[in-house]
């Protein structure tokens, strides 16, 4: 899932990678007396995830199969909330669960700072290479490829979901073949919501936020975001960054966005209200994120069509299992079935989360997935396709930090007028730099 995933504010890994001692907050991972007893030698694993990764079958399933094996599931609320307990319960030594998920954009930090999991391929993960796509695999691997901390969940393919009623209300087409073409490339995009602001007819903005272009214009444009590949601050120097920020900036400039907080009580407000008419959106975004915000009022309203560019990824996740577990090898067990085909699968009929799992891509349950929520669209079709030719992009260790603390607020803040584009800029860069160091 992931998100960026999410999706997302967070405090990086920084503090753990400084290997500063912090403070164990009010521990949520159950006692070993509580975690091992009763049920005549059962086994009770803590699984912590944030945001929605949609296991609630899944765990069923691998619980029905695995009768010695319970699962308690956490749901940690979204990433920014969860990730700062996460550091503090490895910094700690205990706290965190047997298993618990890492997003895409913070987990180089965890890579290079691993000695806090356990090696996977130590509980026979070796075998499961071949179920992953290469990439998937080697963002969670350190360097010297003898340690492996993660297994991939999802992945995020990209797609442009918009409201199809909004759409008809301003004149506009809403069948989602038509809409594609006329969205094809950004420009195409930011003209079409022109057209729809001058309709007149319809009170909504055409997107959420200015921020929202972001991650998907980057995915599409670049091989790097805010880090090279020797992990060295570039955002600054990375044009495809300031092309992005300025093509959002002029476009709530030009009245197109709603000016939405993304994560917030505003945000999840303007869903419910209809303030806006399309939103970039990650697979994981559909049925966990948009179906949830908008609520059953606004199901059939949501189309999905082909994103401008054609394609891309933002976001996805990992499970991890923290070396403080005292049941590494049902941890691992665990982790193993939900990353499976099987637990894929489940995840994106519950979530919409897209599988990382190779034949879980192939699948007709995949592939041939509608979702009722957005009118019946082919949801493993496009996401699907999405991704066919991506090329992955390489986040560095403080890439969630930087983007979700630094730069999309300063953005936020020039969006609103309560800051000029270059002042926020130049403070961007600055803050971002900084905590790069």
């Amino acid at each position: 899932m992931s998100v960026i995933r999410r999706r997302l504010r967070t405090v990086a890994v920084a503090a753990l990678a400084a290997g500063v001692a912090l403070g164990s907050t009010a521990c949520s991972k159950k006692s070993e007396d509580e975690g091992s007893a009763g049920g005549g030698g059962q086994v009770k694993l803590v699984l912590q995830t944030f945001q929605n990764f949609g296991y609630d079958q899944a765990i069923k399933d691998f619980e029905a199969a695995n009768p010695n094996i319970k699962v308690e599931h956490q749901k940690m609320g979204e990433l920014r909330d969860f990730q700062p307990k996460l550091v503090q319960w490895l910094a700690a030594g205990s706290g965190a669960g047997d298993v618990v998920g890492l997003e895409e954009g913070v987990l180089l930090g965890y890579v290079q700072n691993h000695d806090k999991f356990a090696n996977l391929l130590d509980l026979g993960a070796g075998e499961l290479k071949a179920n992953f796509p290469e990439w998937k695999w080697n963002n969670a691997l350190t360097p010297d490829g003898k340690k492996l901390i993660g297994l991939g969940t999802d992945v995020g393919g990209l797609a442009m979901c918009y409201r199809k009623d909004l759409f008809q209300q301003a004149g506009l087409p809403t069948d989602r073949d038509a809409v594609a073409k006329r969205i094809s490339t950004w420009p195409d995009y930011i003209a079409l919501g022109k057209e729809f602001k001058a309709s007149g007819k319809v009170k909504a903005a055409w997107l959420d936020s200015a921020t929202s272009l972001m991650q998907p214009y980057v995915m599409q444009n670049s091989e790097t975001f805010f880090f090279d590949r020797d992990n060295k601050f570039i955002g600054d120097t990375n044009p495809v960054i300031k092309q992005t920020w300025d093509l959002g900036l002029q476009m709530a400039a030009d009245g197109l966005t709603a000016k939405a907080q993304r994560w917030s009580a505003d945000w999840d407000a303007a869903f419910k209200n209809s303030a806006f008419a399309t939103l970039p959106c990650p697979a994981w975004m559909t049925e966990g994120v948009i179906a949830q915000r908008s609520g059953p009022a606004n199901a059939g309203k949501w189309d999905i069509a082909t994103i401008p560019g054609g394609g891309g990824n933002w976001g996805g996740s990992y499970l991890a299992i923290p070396a403080q577990t005292k049941h590494p090898k049902e941890a691992y067990l665990l982790a193993k079935y939900l990353t499976s085909k099987e637990g894929h699968l489940a995840a994106f009929k519950e979530a919409g989360a897209m599988p990382s799992d190779i034949a879980g891509l192939e699948d007709p349950a995949f592939k041939d997935k509608t979702s009722d929520y957005f009118s019946g669209a082919p949801t493993g079709q496009i996401f699907g396709a999405s991704v066919k030719n991506m090329k992955p992009i390489f986040l560095g260790a403080k890439h969630q930090q930087i983007w979700e603390t630094i730069v999309e607020p300063q953005m936020q803040a020039a969006e609103r007028g309560q800051l000029s584009s270059e002042a926020a800029w130049k403070k961007a860069m600055d803050e971002a730099r900084k905590a790069a160091s």
